[in-house]
């Protein structure tokens, strides 16, 4: 299917690797010119140089914290216009209500809510200038479904899912569309780390982890990067102008609800 969107030029945050990664390289299958953010720069340069190898695209590589001033303005500036932005952060780390304090929950909101939030006001206005653009912010399918051991994250992503819920219906009569992608448990470095948890915890191997939290799962496995990274490239297509404002959950069947 052609997605209508060769020749566009995406910001994707975080896509050195995992889900971040997926996305980048499905855009540029799509024919999608890219910026790449992450923090690491030895990684983020040899996953930018196999999808210009691969894709034959534009690729612009920009290594810095994006949930910093500084860093936000260093991206932006490299990044010039943009049609399609993809919003991606880490989760913060798990534990229970009683472990976090008030520093906790400003790191996780800069991480997870407010630079998303930074990064569209500085985008929107060009979107809606040149009548057209396309953001999807990925979150969790905690918004859905709230996970007790992630409550930073819960916390961050819903506040982030309400700005969105009333933005993308400001912005929408110009052709500029945002939506949110949340992903259930993925083949991705957070999943590693999720899973060692529970192994360590619970005393078990991290191959047992896995295939416990597989068993919970309808579809009985972890997702992959490569259908991930295709869901969002579709909502950032021609097709997805009628698209507003929703939340798509990609989790296997994980989420327990009929609406």
């Amino acid at each position: 299917m052609d997605l209508g969107i060769s020749g566009k030029r995406a910001l994707v945050c975080a896509s050195s690797k995992g889900l971040g990664l997926g996305c980048a390289e499905a855009l540029a299958e799509a024919g999608v010119n890219l910026v790449m953010n992450a923090r690491g720069n030895e990684a983020l340069e040899a996953s930018a140089e196999a999808i210009r190898s691969t894709y034959g695209v534009e690729v612009t590589t920009v290594a810095t914290d994006v949930t910093t001033e500084e860093g936000r303005a260093k991206l932006l500036d490299a990044a010039g216009q943009i049609d399609i932005l993809v919003t991606n952060a880490g989760g913060p780390p798990p534990g229970l209500w009683s472990d976090w304090d008030r520093d906790d929950f400003i790191k996780a909101l800069d991480s997870n809510m407010l630079t998303p939030i930074a990064l569209m006001k500085a985008l929107l206005p060009g979107m809606i200038d040149r009548g057209w653009g396309r953001v999807v912010n990925i979150t969790s399918q905690s918004v859905k479904a709230p996970i007790a051991v992630l409550g930073l994250s819960n916390s961050a992503r819903a506040g982030l899912t309400g700005y969105v819920a009333g933005t993308a219906r400001q912005v929408a009569e110009h052709g500029v569309i945002i939506n949110n992608l949340l992903p259930g448990i993925h083949a991705t470095d957070r999943a590693v780390s999720l899973d060692e948890g529970v192994a360590s915890q619970q005393g078990i191997s991290i191959e047992e982890a896995q295939a416990n939290r597989a068993a919970t799962i309808p579809a009985k496995r972890y997702g992959t990067r490569a259908e991930f990274g295709a869901t969002c490239a579709f909502m950032c297509s021609q097709y997805a102008g009628y698209m507003v404002g929703q939340n798509i959950l990609l989790d296997g069947g994980s989420t327990n609800a009929t609406l």
